[in-house]
Formats: structure tokens, sequence, C-alpha cells
């Protein structure tokens, strides 16, 4: 009980809500959170829109990605729980920033070097119905998703309230508006870049507040900068065109 009351605690301390709710500079971190989610659940999103084309009616497709959204959010809750008690060991810090840095080089070696599509795809037996096999699918991307961004939320804010409203509000906002990033990522293709260069960012903010360096950078500030390199995306895109 002492462990569930360390890890979610903070979510039923009605102080921390209003203290969250009430606060300015924490609603800007709130939407640098959300904008983050979104731009980096591209991928994600377009790989559920193409799992839910195999269900046979419209009605199937958004029935399971209802489903989905509740199992993301279930999930979500659990695992910002653990992340924000490992968060505190420094070692966990070094292990997620090199892991978010992965992340972001390795998205643009890919870019640089491409490898080549394979042509064909082999038949899959089903274990389970096809719409219960898509809503696993489903999850399954969701949890994946949710281990880089419950960490990159985390390096950004400590507090698991903002990381929850931010998390959830973004996981909504993926899931209503999927269609929208998508052809917004197509007209601004230079998003994709903004959203893993914030990834590598990200990593730099979270090393450097391990013991031995300790530097922080605002809250404020950093929000600033998620919100301006998103501008900036855009001034540099019109630009270009």
């Amino acid at each position: 009980m002492d462990i569930l009351q360390q890890l979610y605690g903070p979510f039923f301390d009605a102080n921390n809500w209003r203290t969250v709710v009430t606060s300015g500079e924490d609603w800007m971190i709130i939407l640098s959170l959300v904008l983050i989610e979104c731009l980096l659940s591209v991928d994600n999103a377009i790989v559920l829109a193409a799992q839910t084309q195999v269900l046979p009616d419209k009605k199937q497709q958004e029935k399971s990605l209802f489903y989905g959204l509740w199992g993301a959010y279930i999930f979500r809750f659990i695992l910002i729980g653990l992340g924000a008690y490992l968060i505190h060991f420094w070692e966990i810090k070094v292990a997620g920033a090199a892991y978010l840095m992965y992340l972001a080089v390795s998205h643009f070696y890919r870019k640089k070097n491409p490898k080549p599509k394979k042509d064909g795809k082999k038949a899959k037996k089903r274990i389970l119905p096809l719409f219960w096999s898509v809503v696993v699918s489903i999850e399954m991307m969701d949890i994946v998703f949710s281990v880089d961004s419950v960490l990159a939320s985390l390096a950004i804010s400590p507090n698991p309230v903002i990381v929850l409203i931010g998390g959830l509000i973004g996981i909504l906002a993926m899931r209503g508006i999927a269609e929208i990033i998508m052809r917004l990522m197509e007209i601004v293709p230079e998003l994709e870049t903004t959203a893993y260069g914030l990834i590598a960012l990200i990593a730099i903010k979270l090393f450097l507040t391990i013991p031995m360096i300790d530097i922080e950078i605002p809250n404020l500030l950093f929000g600033i900068i998620v919100l301006g390199s998103i501008v900036a995306t855009f001034i540099i895109h019109r630009i270009k065109n």
C-alpha cells in the first residue's frame, strides 16, 4: 500500500490538482505536452487508421478506436505513476535521455538512409476474431508509443498531474484530429523534423537535471521554445514554397 501511495498518491491530492488548474505556467506546459503528443503520434495515427481499415464498416472502425481510447487512458495512468517514481533516480534519467536521443538520431539517420520497401505480405493466422485483433493491435501501438511519450513528458514536468492532463488531452486530440494532423504533415512536412528535433532537446533537458550537472531549464521557457519552434516551422515552410 505504501508503494501504491507513493506512486499514485499525487493523482488524488486535491491541492496538487488545484495548483495545476489555477496556474497559467502549468497550462503552458500542458499545452506543450499536448502539441508534442499530437506531433509525435502522427506515425501512430497512420498505423491506427491502416489497422481499422481492415474492418468491414465504419461503425466497427469507430468502435475499435473507442475501445482503444479507453485502454490507452488506463495504461497511461498506470505508466505515469511508475514513471514519476523512477524518474527521480538519476540513472533512469541518464537512460531515458539516451533513449530519447536515440529516437531522434535514429529518425534522422533513417531519413538520410531510407530502407527499400518490401513487396508482398505474408498472410497471418488470427487467434482472435478480426474486430478484437484490431483492438489488441491498437492497444499494443498505444503501449509502445506511451512509453516514449510519458518519458518525454516527465522530462518536461515531474508533476504527474500535469503529465496526466497533457497525456489524456493529447490522446483525445490525437484520436479526434488524426486525419487533420496527417493532412497538415503532408502540407508542412517540416513538422516531422521539428518534432524529432524537440525530442533531442528534451533528451538534453533531462540529462542536464542529473545531480552532477543540476541545470534546470524553466518550464515556461521550454513551453515558449516548443511553441516558437512550431511557428518557425510554418514560417520556414512558407518561405521555402
